[in-house]
């Protein structure tokens, strides 16, 4: 402890006790403790007015930069509700496209969509001209219970 050691610690309290005496010796290191913690409260508090003007100070050099960063940055363009807007723009675009292509489809069967990759012909299905047989007014009038009836008895 600043550079004393334990014997000459013990030599100055020795002399203390003589100079000063027994009976005030008590007293007198009670102001004595009651001056350091006095003197390590101006200390703590000096501590934490430097620390808050540091802190101050830095805040202050962050402040600075982000000021002279934020004229070459554009914070418009960092708009994220202009982007979400964009993309949702961009779906409906398509959207209308896919719909305007499918409505043309409809109106057109026969033509091939713009859009649609070219099939090649041994790809494609075939489609035969003649219409598909339709069942005898008879058999339509048929119940679903009388069909297997039929069927068991033949």
């Amino acid at each position: 402890m600043f550079g004393i050691d334990s014997s000459e610690l013990l030599l100055i309290a020795i002399v203390a006790l003589v100079v000063i005496g027994p009976k005030e010796l008590p007293g007198l290191l009670r102001t004595w403790g009651k001056w350091m913690a006095q003197m390590r409260g101006m200390a703590a508090e000096f501590r934490g007015h430097v620390d808050e003007m540091v802190r101050q100070s830095e805040l202050d050099e962050v402040k600075k930069q982000l000021t002279d960063a934020s004229t070459g940055v554009d914070l418009q363009a960092l708009d994220p509700t202009k982007q979400i807007r964009s993309h949702i723009e961009e779906g409906m675009a398509e959207g209308d496209k896919a719909m305007a292509d499918a409505k043309a489809n409809l109106d057109n069967p026969l033509a091939e969509p713009e859009s649609a990759p070219q099939v090649a012909a041994a790809e494609a299905p075939q489609i035969s001209a003649e219409p598909a047989s339709e069942p005898s007014p008879a058999a339509a009038a048929e119940s679903p219970e009388e069909k297997p009836a039929k069927a068991a008895a033949e």
